[in-house]
């Protein structure tokens, strides 16, 4: 798109509501279990609008691409089906785009989190709204998210 602006611009615009984000979160924690990557057993996963897989994708060819499956989490089910780890997740238990994870795994849908100060999740429409602008600014129909898995496949 001639006259659009750069993606670098776009995701600094983008790190800025993700630290509104977390500040609004600073409140809540979360033991650390994996259990909002292991998107089976929650029935949930987290959606990304074009310029979050942007992001994203960025993040990881910053690390040399998506991680092979023997750096991969471990499932935690007999049932691979059930399982659907985050692609994502390292075999440590660790995010390996931590700090360009998309909006959704920045809210603590998990319900072992534990609430804090900061916002209910349905709170953040304002956060919403910013991002689907940036995402239709990034690319024509980038504001209609896609579930994480598929816009890693190319969904």
């Amino acid at each position: 798109m001639s006259g659009s602006p750069s993606d670098a611009a776009l995701f600094a615009e983008l790190r800025e509501i993700y630290a509104r984000v977390d500040a609004a979160y600073a409140g809540w924690s979360c033991p650390g279990s994996t259990e909002c990557c292991r998107f089976g057993p929650t029935g949930r996963q987290p959606y990304v609008t074009s310029i979050e897989l942007a992001l994203i994708q960025h993040a990881l060819a910053r690390r040399g691409g998506l991680l092979a499956p023997r750096r991969r989490a471990l499932p935690i089910s007999a049932d691979p089906a059930r399982e659907r780890v985050c692609p994502l997740l390292d075999r440590s238990g660790r995010c390996s785009v931590y700090s360009d994870r998309p909006l959704g795994c920045r809210t603590f849908y998990c319900g072992r989190a534990t609430r804090g100060a900061g916002p209910e999740r349905d709170d953040l429409r304002d956060e919403v709204r910013a991002i689907r602008e940036l995402a239709e600014r990034h690319r024509l129909g980038g504001e209609l998210a896609r579930p994480l898995t598929r816009a890693l496949e190319g969904g």
